[in-house]
């Protein structure tokens, strides 16, 4: 590019110091601020204008290239040239900079839109908190698709999630085998699709995605993956036998903590783990010897009463109160107990019992070491070992007990039959050993 002799050069872009506009030739000006600082302007001229007067004159404008620090002399040459044809064709480059800008701010606004999957988790689980009936559904619910859904659609834009991504979580393979997560865990899967179905439908309504959800089951996945019902494989928590269990309590019993004592409260009480860790002063009427559990703590989301027995109500009296704490059997700083702390005291005992040769207390169908769910099994083999009335023995798990017109008609909960029930067990229990035989809390490990 040739430029005439006598037009700016580096050193004299350096020396001008006095604001002003200096012309560099075909329409480069450097123009210096009262404060300084040099940038180049392109001035041109396109078109006609009215002035005051209302005459057309040549419309002159001038356009900001940009600071010298940031162009250098040449560049700002090569740039006067390029915007030069423009204007010669008859475009106006300040327009068209303009628009550029808004083009780009429009892409910016779009790419603000998008939504990644584990975002939408946390929104979407946000927006649910009223509808979770307990903490441990409010948990659950994110644990799973932390767990399965994450590692597979985390970092994908929720508009991008096509039913075979989809199809990609609920066919992981879970074990060795190959198993996959729909075949071998089938609740679990049933229960993830329906949340991953539940984040991207909040993903459409805000605005984050459009078009059919395609974790949808009807019409949708329906096609494309077995029934629950056809891959669903009921598994049974280890539980104990009926002549192992009074000795197991027994032992139970010899132990220490806070998490000892609420397994006890809930062998004697057939109840859920959570059931019982949750369980507050202000649910127990030890007058009436009524434990009344809301309706917001249970599986079936009723209310559950149950009848306490009187190794029940003696194991609460000696009980201690924690000051600050509403809960029957407290963490160490108050809270509630972890879902682990039962199953670790459990863990313990059968560690104890192969430490010292013995096989400890094995499932006889699966050989696995008992579990804290399985002992509610136990309970209910023992109802129907010694006859009790099926409906009774499915009330006091607080299972759902006939149909729903059945249900309808029989509104009583049999809670004083019940009562009569639950004081055998716990002799049984006992090995019919003392009630008042009650063993002090002295610690907080189980």
């Amino acid at each position: 590019m040739a430029y005439d002799k006598g037009r700016l050069n580096a050193k004299q872009i350096e020396a001008l110091t006095k604001p002003g506009h200096y012309a560099d030739g075909k329409g480069l000006y450097l123009q210096v601020s009262k404060w300084g600082t040099k940038s180049w302007v392109f001035k041109f001229t396109l078109g006609k204008r009215k002035n005051r007067r209302g005459e057309l004159v040549p419309n002159t404008r001038g356009m900001g290239l940009g600071p010298i620090d940031e162009l250098t002399l040449k560049k700002a040459r090569e740039e006067v040239e390029r915007l030069r044809v423009m204007v010669r064709e008859g475009r106006d480059p300040i327009e068209e900079r303009a628009e550029q800008r808004r083009a780009l701010t429009a892409k910016y606004e779009e790419a603000n839109q998008t939504m990644l999957f584990r975002d939408a988790i946390a929104k979407a689980h946000a927006r649910k908190e009223s509808e979770f009936s307990n903490e441990k559904h409010r948990k659950d619910w994110r644990s799973s698709l932390d767990t399965y859904a994450v590692p597979t659609l985390g970092d994908m834009d929720v508009a991008h999630i096509t039913h075979q991504d989809v199809l990609r979580v609920l066919n992981q393979p879970v074990d060795e085998g190959g198993g996959t997560l729909w075949e071998t865990k089938t609740d679990t899967a049933t229960r993830l699709r329906g949340r991953i179905e539940s984040v991207l439908s909040w993903a459409t309504v805000s605005g984050y995605r459009t078009g059919d959800n395609p974790a949808r089951w009807a019409g949708n996945l329906k096609e494309l993956l077995p029934k629950p019902s056809k891959v669903s494989k009921v598994t049974k928590q280890p539980a104990l036998t009926q002549a192992d269990f009074p000795k197991w309590f027994a032992e139970l019993r010899k132990r220490q903590g806070i998490a000892t004592r609420c397994l006890e409260f809930a062998v004697l009480c057939a109840s859920r783990s959570g059931e019982v860790r949750g369980a507050t002063w202000d649910e127990i009427d030890l007058e009436a010897r009524i434990w009344k559990i809301p309706g917001a703590r249970m599986k079936m989301e009723r209310d559950h009463r149950i009848p306490l027995s009187d190794e029940a109500v003696a194991l609460l009296k000696a009980t201690p109160r924690v000051s600050g704490s509403p809960y029957v059997f407290p963490a160490v700083r108050g809270g509630m107990l972890s879902d682990m702390a039962l199953s670790a005291t459990m863990r313990r005992m059968q560690e104890a019992e192969v430490k010292a040769g013995r096989k400890g207390w094995l499932d006889p169908d699966s050989g696995r070491p008992a579990v804290p769910h399985g002992l509610r099994s136990t309970f209910r083999v023992w109802t129907a070992e010694r006859g009790y009335d099926r409906d009774m023995a499915e009330m006091a798990l607080s299972h759902v007990v006939a149909s729903s017109v059945e249900r309808a008609y029989q509104r009583s909960d049999m809670v004083e039959r019940r009562r009569a029930m639950m004081g055998d067990w716990a002799s049984f229990c006992h090995g019919n050993a003392p009630a008042e035989n009650v063993v002090p809390i002295r610690g907080a490990a189980g």
